[in-house]
C-alpha cells in the first residue's frame, strides 16, 4: 500500500470494531493527504459498511492539534495519524 509509511491500518480497523463506531474523523498531517483514498479504501474492506468515515481536510501541527469541530462534528471516534517518519 504506502510503502514508506507503516500507518498500522489493521489496528486502526480493529480499534474502529471493538467501538462500534458509526462516524470516524481521521486526521493526517499534509504529507499523508494524498493518501486518504488509499486509506479510506483499506479501512472500507476492514470494517462496518455503515460506518461513516470522515478525513479533516484542515491543518495538523501536531499531536495536540486536534480540530476543535471534531467535538461538534458528533464523531465516536478520532484517529490522527503523527507527522514523523522514522528511517
Amino acid at each position: 500500500m504506502m510503502d514508506d509509511y507503516d500507518l498500522e491500518l489493521e489496528k486502526v480497523a480493529e480499534r474502529i470494531s471493538q467501538e462500534k463506531a458509526k462516524s470516524v474523523l481521521i486526521q493526517l498531517p499534509d504529507g499523508l493527504k494524498p493518501k486518504a483514498k488509499e486509506i479510506q479504501e483499506f479501512l472500507r474492506k476492514k470494517i462496518d459498511k455503515n460506518t461513516k468515515l470522515l478525513f479533516w481536510a484542515g491543518s495538523c501541527y501536531g499531536s495536540c492539534d486536534i480540530p476543535t469541530s471534531a467535538n461538534n462534528a458528533n464523531v465516536d471516534l478520532a484517529i490522527q495519524f503523527g507527522h514523523s517518519k522514522w528511517q
